[in-house]
């Protein structure tokens, strides 16, 4: 039957497997596969101490009577298991297997009075090795326990393009002043009198007052020059002397953003 037909030839349907498109009829005969290519641990201990307090844990006992015979027993069959699939592995746990038949041993051997008396219990010195133990895995077990950048918590950034930004300086206009004169006189209104007495107010002499007050290195408010309490008449000739200072271009009226406050500074010679 022609391949058309939807079926698969019978040399790829016996195929052991199919290697870049050819069927793989029967196994190289150079083919290796080590002993130890396919490992499965049913119980990962971090090293001796973490199987001795497994262990303890596994049959409820007390860390401060641990019964060595038995749990050596079992330490000993875990060893014989660790033995057969990685040798390196089963020395670091032969060491403590070790240290477990000497305190057997020395619980064991009769001892003088005295001498029991200052050793104390030889299984102290475990006992103390496993409560630190158990107290560093217990702090390793919450730290992990937190969230973690890139596991739990995942950063987002937003690329910006490079570029600069430039604010533009606001227009200034001329009702941008007569708005300002406006307040002032509004202002100037709370000091009127009925007081009739010649005036001796000067355009002249405001503006070379004006010019004493303001300074080319720093800006002075443009409303601080004007006095309400000197009444209409004083603030119309003071913003008269203004104007003509800006006329003659020895002020200059600046104003950082839109609808903020005017400053004046002289202009440098």
């Amino acid at each position: 039957m022609s391949e058309s037909s939807g079926q698969v030839p019978s040399s790829e349907a016996s195929a052991l497997a199919v290697v870049r498109g050819q069927p793989l009829i029967e196994l190289p005969t150079d083919l290796y596969i080590p002993p130890d290519a396919l490992e499965v641990f049913l119980e990962a201990f971090e090293g001796p101490l973490d199987l001795l307090l497994y262990l303890i844990r596994r049959q409820n006992l007390d860390v401060l009577d641990i019964p060595i015979a038995v749990i050596t027993h079992q330490y000993m069959e875990y060893i014989e298991i660790l033995g057969e699939l990685r040798l390196e592995l089963a020395a670091e746990y032969l060491v403590m297997a070790a240290w477990l038949a000497e305190i057997k041993s020395r619980m064991l051997l009769p001892r003088p009075q005295e001498s029991a008396e200052e050793e104390g219990d030889p299984r102290m010195e475990l006992v103390r090795r496993l409560q630190e133990y158990e107290r560093y895995k217990k702090a390793a077990e919450d730290l992990d326990s937190l969230p973690r950048v890139g596991r739990d918590i995942f950063e987002t950034g937003v690329h910006v393009p490079p570029g600069q930004v430039t604010k533009p300086q606001p227009t200034l206009e001329l009702t941008d002043l007569l708005f300002a004169l406006k307040g002032v006189l509004a202002r100037a209104d709370l000091f009127s009198h009925h007081h009739v007495a010649q005036e001796t107010l000067s355009v002249r002499e405001r503006m070379g007052e004006v010019l004493s007050r303001v300074e080319a290195d720093s800006f002075f408010e443009f409303t601080a020059l004007l006095h309400p309490e000197e009444g209409r008449l004083g603030v119309v000739v003071t913003f008269l002397a203004i104007l003509e200072l800006i006329k003659e271009s020895l002020l200059e009226v600046v104003q950082a953003e839109s609808y903020g406050p005017l400053h004046v500074r002289a202009v440098a010679a």
